[in-house]
């Protein structure tokens, strides 16, 4: 079985662990070593964004 592709782009990914504080841990480890509870986080930050996003967009 392949790889599945991820959703959100590397760019955004690596922005999103520089926001949150843990982009060293990422630099050393790679995304493995990251805490679940960090993951999380960043999965919520990354929700949040897109449904600010999704309501300006219906503004319009």
């Amino acid at each position: 079985m392949g790889r599945r592709r991820g959703i959100m782009s590397h760019q955004l990914k690596e922005e999103l662990a520089k926001e949150l504080g843990f982009y060293d841990v990422v630099k050393e480890e790679g995304w493995g070593g990251i805490k679940a509870r960090d993951a999380g986080n960043m999965v919520k930050r990354a929700i949040e964004l897109a449904e600010k996003q999704l309501a300006n967009k219906n503004q319009i």
